[in-house]
C-alpha cells in the first residue's frame, strides 16, 4: 500500500521551506508509484469495453461523489467529444452526476443512496455500460448504481482505491490504485481518464488511416 506522511509524520526538520519541500516531494513520489502500478492489460480491457460499447450504440453511465464526481463529468465530456473521429460513431456518455434536480430529488425522497441508481433504473438498457468511481470503494450510493446496473443487464466497471473496498468484488471488471492517501488515488484515476480517452482516440485514428489505405 501506497503511503503519503501525516501531519504528524517525522520529517527531517531543516527549515520550513526544506520542510515544504519535502512533503511535495514525497507526494509526488507516491503518485509517481501509484501510476507505475497501474497495469497497461487492466487498462486496455477497460478500453476494448468502451469501445465495444461505443461500437454497438450503447450508454456509457459514469458516476462517482466529490472529486470522483468531478472526474466523472470530465470522463463523459472527453468521452462524447474528445473521442470524435469522422467516420466513426461518437460516444453515446453521461456522467450521472452533472443533473443536480435529478441528484437532490433522489436524495431528498428516497435517500442519497439511490441519487444514481434511481437515474440509472428510467435510462439503462441491457448491454449498457457504468463506470463507478470511487476512491475508498465503498461508497453506498456507487455501490447501489452498480447493483441496478447489473439488474439492468448492464456491463459494469469500477475504478477505485486503497485496497478496493466493496466495489472490487461487485463489478465485472474493477481498476484498484493501491494508494492510501485520497488524493493521490484521484490523481491516477483523472491520469486514467486521460489515459483512455486519448488511447481511444488515437486507435480509431489509426483505424481510419488504415481504412483508407485499403480503399485507395
Amino acid at each position: 500500500m501506497i503511503n503519503y506522511p501525516t501531519q504528524n509524520s517525522k520529517l527531517e526538520y531543516q527549515t520550513p521551506e526544506l520542510y515544504t519541500q519535502q512533503r511535495v516531494k514525497i507526494y509526488l513520489g507516491g503518485l509517481e508509484e501509484a501510476l507505475n502500478s497501474i497495469s497497461p492489460v487492466e487498462v486496455a480491457q477497460i478500453i476494448d469495453l468502451i469501445i465495444d460499447a461505443g461500437r454497438h450504440g450503447k450508454m456509457i453511465f459514469i458516476c462517482g461523489n466529490g472529486g470522483s464526481a468531478s472526474t466523472a463529468s470530465h470522463m463523459a465530456c472527453d468521452l462524447a467529444k474528445g473521442t470524435r473521429i469522422e467516420g466513426f460513431r461518437p460516444f453515446r456518455a453521461i456522467a450521472l452526476t452533472d443533473s443536480l434536480p435529478q441528484i437532490t430529488a433522489w436524495a431528498n425522497d428516497n435517500g442519497y443512496d439511490t441519487c444514481f441508481s434511481g437515474q440509472l433504473e428510467g435510462l439503462g438498457q441491457p448491454g449498457d455500460l457504468l463506470i463507478a468511481i470511487s476512491g475508498s470503494g465503498n461508497s453506498p450510493n456507487v455501490l447501489s448504481a452498480v447493483e441496478t446496473a447489473q439488474q439492468l443487464g448492464m456491463t459494469t466497471i469500477g475504478l477505485a482505491g486503497f485496497k478496493g473496498g466493496a466495489l472490487k468484488s461487485k463489478v465485472d471488471y474493477c481498476l484498484v490504485i493501491p494508494a492510501a492517501c485520497i488524493e493521490q488515488v484521484e490523481d491516477a484515476h483523472l491520469v486514467l481518464e486521460h489515459t483512455i480517452c486519448a488511447t481511444i482516440r488515437l486507435n480509431l485514428a489509426e483505424k481510419k488511416r488504415e481504412l483508407m489505405e485499403a480503399a485507395s
